[in-house]
């Protein structure tokens, strides 16, 4: 799906994203700025922690995953209304440096809001996987949609928040 309203997102609509390899210096420029737990920006101590060296942080792993996602343009520009939160996140497994990380998003439900008749709310699974196809990353969360203008044709349908 390229540049989608309300209406595009189906129950089942699976997006895959390609890949992105991590490098030992984005690990520790984001633990630097971001996360500065010894397992994320000193190689001596993540060598002598229970990972056994350098790890990504999982949050750095969340905001790659929505980047890679909104790459695939899943979205009209007027289309996307931003996202509450996220409702479940963990963390599977470390990333280390060299790693290379996908995600496969699916929409597993999808309903327009009562509350405000402008607004659809489409719920996604994500998944990371790295390149041995092993889960890292998972998250769940709503996204808020746009319907399509009515002069496209297409409207969403009713539902209750």
């Amino acid at each position: 799906m390229d540049n989608g309203w309300y209406e595009d997102f189906t129950i089942g609509t699976v997006f895959r994203t390609p890949g992105k390899t991590l490098s030992e210096g984005e690990i520790l420029q984001w633990a630097f700025a971001y996360d500065p737990q010894p397992f994320h920006m000193d190689k001596v101590a993540a060598e002598r922690s229970v990972y056994g060296g350098l790890i990504a942080s999982g949050w750095q792993l969340g905001t790659i995953a929505f980047r890679l996602f909104t790459a695939l343009r899943p979205f009209a520009p007027e289309a996307s209304l931003g996202s509450p939160g996220v409702d479940e996140i963990r963390w599977r497994a470390p990333v280390r440096p060299g790693d290379t990380v996908r995600v496969v998003a699916t929409v597993v439900d999808r309903r327009m809001s009562k509350s405000d008749p402008g607004r659809g709310i489409v719920r996604l699974d994500w998944v990371m996987l790295n390149q041995r196809d092993e889960e890292v990353l998972s998250m769940r969360g709503p996204i808020f949609v746009r319907p399509c203008p009515p002069a496209d044709g297409r409207t969403g349908e009713s539902g209750s928040d």
